[in-house]
């Protein structure tokens, strides 16, 4: 299955590391947030990957060429930052079939695999992670709102006042109905095509949706704060898998005849 990975924003709110390069090339934990993008969806078999450049795109592109890590690199054009819908289209021509979706500023350590799995045993047209933040940071991010059987029932974009505390992360699998709900997708208050509004209209035309409730832990690298939260976890989990690799080592070993 192809990726598409979203790396074309400006990063303001990250800023000053974003003052002269792209978001998605600030380092965490020594380096570039859109390598563990790129880490992790090899790890799930990606065959080739479709990059969305826009802001100071020539660093990505003389970075990482045609390839990265023997997986071929295609590269897709935002000439202005106008959603992520709007990303998405961008991408269309050189997507053949069912695909995954990343945004290249967020770091995970999550049960991405299942959502593929999921997507392709259901047939759905769409899948991605879902996760359970406090209401206060609900805002930030596309909100769930389902009924009393749990099912979604409408995704709100960034809304002020949050119908739960349920929200969609930065991993997706979607079929090629997606970019025709991005074509009809309507500028939001903020003047972008929002991708919340295009699958909330995949789920009011009566398509199928699987939502799958993340299991380890994610950052969304919105701000230095998140940027600084993002090393401590990578790092406390390097120490963790260090500790466990040294006790496996210290085992005694099985007394034979």
């Amino acid at each position: 299955m192809q990726a598409v990975v979203l790396a074309a924003g400006k990063g303001t709110r990250l800023r000053p590391h974003t003052e002269d390069k792209p978001k998605v090339l600030v380092e965490v934990d020594g380096r570039p947030i859109i390598e563990d993008a790129f880490d992790n969806l090899l790890e799930i078999g990606v065959d080739e990957l479709i990059v969305v450049v826009g802001y100071l795109k020539e660093q990505i592109i003389n970075r990482y060429g045609d390839e990265y890590e023997g997986v071929p690199i295609t590269y897709a054009h935002q000439r202005e930052q106008l959603g992520l819908a709007h990303a998405i289209l961008q991408a269309k021509p050189h997507v053949d079939g069912d695909f995954m979706l990343m945004l290249g500023d967020n770091v995970f350590r999550a049960n991405l695999a299942d959502v593929v799995n999921r997507q392709q045993e259901d047939r759905a047209d769409a899948a991605f992670l879902v996760e359970q933040v406090p209401y206060e940071e609900a805002s930030r991010y596309g909100v769930l709102d389902t009924n009393e059987y749990g099912e979604i029932v409408k995704v709100v974009e960034k809304p002020d006042d949050p119908p739960s505390n349920l929200v969609m992360t930065g991993f997706y699998t979607f079929t090629p109905a997606i970019f025709h709900a991005c074509h009809l997708v309507q500028p939001s208050d903020r003047g972008e095509y929002e991708l919340p509004a295009a699958i909330d209209l995949l789920i009011q035309s009566g398509r199928t949706i699987d939502a799958i409730r993340m299991e380890g832990w994610r950052v969304d690298v919105g701000y230095p704060e998140d940027r600084d939260r993002a090393a401590e976890q990578l790092q406390d989990e390097s120490s963790r898998t260090g500790a466990i690799e040294a006790e496996i080592m210290e085992e005694p070993e099985s007394a034979t005849d």
